[in-house]
């Protein structure tokens, strides 16, 4: 299965969201990790994103106000492609395609989250970080997964050893990847996208200086260039 994004109709009148493209891995060089811990901050952490040039967007499901910043960023910044990260139960599948959810990530995967997940509609990127894993799910017809904890797991070192026998296996590392590293993985041809926080500081969240967000994730949105 390809982790096609399909577009959502607009709930209100006014701008329709953002075209996206066949797959989540090529919306852009880097899908932002986001824990949002004030839902309030979610429309504005969204659209300096956006700005930036980072339109997919994964809210982790680590704090109580991630659904609510789910569904303010579907209502109010329709260039987003907001996706719902850490699900690993069929219920938060459930509870992140209402909210608004385009696609859905998790750090690993069953068979029964699996089925929920394909169940959902939406796109979505099972957790993987083993050879075996990724046979299990060619097997099952999925062709895109998260490689998490990538580093841990073998870093560019391991995604490069998977190429060669499994070429029809494409990933999204997060997970240790940073500025430093993020266009080692960028330049495999096994990679289309790296997700990470590094746009995120603790401290431009804490301040709301969306302007340094912007300007990181502008960064960021520039690393395939030379990958």
């Amino acid at each position: 299965m390809s982790a096609s994004v399909p577009s959502s109709p607009s709930p209100v009148p006014g701008p329709r969201p953002v075209p996206a493209p066949v797959s989540v891995l090529d919306l852009a060089p880097v899908v932002p990790v986001v824990v949002v811990r004030d839902a309030a901050d979610a429309v504005p952490l969204a659209r300096a994103l956006v700005a930036g040039g980072l339109p997919a967007i994964e809210v982790t499901l680590r704090t109580p106000a991630a659904l609510d910043a789910v569904r303010a960023i579907v209502a109010e910044v329709p260039d987003a492609v907001v996706g719902v990260g850490t699900v690993i139960t069929p219920e938060q599948v459930t509870e992140a395609v209402d909210a608004g959810a385009r696609f859905l990530v998790s750090p690993g995967w069953t068979d029964v989250l699996l089925t929920a997940m394909r169940e959902s509609g939406v796109p979505f990127l099972p957790g993987v970080s083993t050879t075996s894993e990724v046979v299990a799910l060619l097997e099952r017809g999925v062709r895109e997964m998260k490689f998490f904890p990538a580093e841990a797991a073998g870093g560019t070192a391991y995604l490069k050893s998977l190429a060669g026998p499994l070429p029809q296996a494409r990933f999204c590392p997060t997970g240790g990847v940073g500025p430093g590293n993020a266009r080692e993985y960028l330049a495999l041809p096994n990679v289309g996208c790296v997700g990470g926080t590094w746009m995120l500081p603790e401290s431009a969240i804490e301040a709301r200086d969306w302007g340094r967000v912007e300007a990181l994730a502008r960064e960021a949105a520039g690393l395939r260039d030379g990958a």
